[in-house]
C-alpha cells in the first residue's frame, strides 16, 4: 500500500475542501476502497474521513412524504430499520441479499453506490483495463467474461456495477445528493452511473471534490410498498455478487388491473438499468404471464452479449417475469429467510414488517 495522507475534517465545508486536492479520497465504511488500495487498484494520496461528520447518519421522514438517507447510513441499520422496511421493503430485501452481515454493518449507503466494479481483470493490476489505465485496453473482452454486461457495453469496457441496493433505488427514481466546491446539486440515480463508451474510467456524475451527502427518495416511492420485491440470481446463495437481477414494483388498481409499474436490472450493464418503456408497457394491464413477459422482452430488447455471456439474456428476461409475479403476488409479512434468493420460499401476506 502507498503512502498517504489522513485528514478526519470536523465539517461537510472542511470534508469538501481536503477533498479538492488532487489525489484525494473519501473513507467512510471502507470495505471496497481499502481492498482497493491493498491491490494497487487505488492509490490516493490523501484519504478524507468521512465517519466523523455529524449528520449524515440518519434516516429522515421528510414533510413531503419523501425519505432521506444520510451518507453514513450503514447498511444494516437501514436494512433492519423498522419503518423503512415496511415503506420500502425492495430496499430492504435488497441490502439483506448483499455482502455478508460483518459488511453490511461497516458499509455505508454512499459507499454502496459508488463501489467499483468487481471485474476480475480490473482488479488484476497485471491485465488491460481501460478503466484501471486508460487507453490500455480491456482483457475481459477476450477473456473470463460470462458475468460481464449485455447492455451498454462497449468496445472499451463490457464491466457491470455490483450493487444490490442501487438497483431497487433506481427503480423507485431515488435522488443523489452532492456537496462540492460550487455547493450543493442533485442528481437522479438512474442518470448518476455512466456507461462506459469510449470513457469508462468516468464512472459517475460526481464532479472533481464532490461527496454523497444523502439518497433521497421522493414521495411517490412508498406507494409500492404493498406489491415490490427484489431478485436475484448468484453463483451461490450468500456473499455474491448478482449474476442477474431484478427490483418490480406494482400499484393495482381496484379493478385488478396494473395502475403503475417500477422496473429496473441488476448485474447486466455498467449501472442500474431502469426500462421506463417496460413500465409503460404494463401500465393499464392485467398482472398475468403474458403481460410479464411482454415487459421482458422489453426490458431486454437491446441486450446483446459481450463474449461467454448470452446466457445472461433470456435469464435477465426470465427474472424480470418472476420479479414481477412476486410483486403482483404482494409483498410478504416478513423477509424471506434468504432474502431475494429464488429458492426462498415465499411466506403469505401483504404487509411486512
Amino acid at each position: 500500500m502507498n503512502r498517504f495522507e489522513y485528514v478526519r475534517p470536523g465539517t461537510l465545508a472542511e470534508a469538501v475542501a481536503a477533498a479538492a486536492a488532487p489525489g484525494a479520497a473519501f473513507l467512510a465504511g471502507g470495505t471496497n476502497l481499502l481492498d482497493l488500495m491493498k491491490g494497487g487498484i487505488a492509490r490516493p494520496d490523501r484519504l478524507v474521513d468521512l465517519t466523523h461528520l455529524p449528520g449524515l447518519d440518519a434516516v429522515e421522514r421528510l414533510p413531503d412524504g419523501s425519505t432521506r438517507i444520510g451518507a453514513l447510513v450503514r447498511n444494516a441499520d437501514l436494512a433492519h430499520d423498522p419503518d423503512f422496511a415496511a415503506r420500502y421493503p425492495a430496499i430492504a430485501e435488497a441490502l439483506l441479499s448483499g455482502a455478508s452481515g460483518q459488511l453490511r454493518n461497516a458499509a455505508t449507503a454512499a459507499g454502496n453506490v459508488l463501489q467499483r466494479t468487481r471485474c476480475r481483470y480490473f482488479y488484476d493490476t497485471a491485465s488491460a483495463c481501460n478503466k484501471r489505465e486508460p487507453g490500455s485496453g480491456c482483457d475481459a473482452l477476450g477473456g473470463e467474461n460470462r458475468a460481464h454486461a449485455v447492455l451498454g457495453w462497449s468496445e472499451h469496457c463490457i464491466a457491470t456495477h455490483p450493487s444490490d441496493f442501487c438497483v431497487p433505488l433506481a427503480a423507485l427514481g431515488a435522488v443523489v445528493e452532492l456537496e462540492g466546491p460550487a455547493g450543493r446539486r442533485e442528481v437522479p440515480l438512474a442518470e448518476f452511473h455512466h456507461l462506459p463508451g469510449s470513457t469508462p474510467e468516468r464512472e459517475t456524475a460526481r464532479g472533481p471534490g464532490e461527496m454523497i451527502v444523502a439518497l433521497r427518495l421522493p414521495p411517490e416511492a412508498a406507494r409500492f410498498a404493498a406489491h415490490s420485491r427484489y431478485l436475484k440470481v448468484r453463483e451461490r446463495i450468500s456473499y455474491a455478487f448478482a449474476v442477474v437481477s431484478a427490483a418490480a414494483a406494482l400499484t393495482l388498481a381496484d379493478d385488478g388491473r396494473i395502475g403503475e409499474a417500477r422496473l429496473a436490472l441488476g448485474g447486466v450493464a455498467l449501472k442500474p438499468w431502469r426500462s421506463t418503456e417496460a413500465e409503460a408497457a404494463l401500465a393499464g394491464q392485467a398482472p398475468d404471464r403474458a403481460a410479464f413477459e411482454r415487459a421482458a422482452e422489453i426490458a431486454l430488447a437491446d441486450a446483446r452479449p459481450s463474449g461467454d455471456n448470452a446466457y445472461k439474456i433470456p435469464l435477465a428476461r426470465r427474472i424480470v417475469v418472476r420479479a414481477l409475479q412476486l410483486a403482483a403476488a404482494g409483498t410478504p409479512e416478513r423477509l424471506p429467510a434468504l432474502p431475494a434468493s429464488p429458492f426462498a420460499p415465499a411466506p403469505g401476506g401483504v404487509l411486512h414488517v
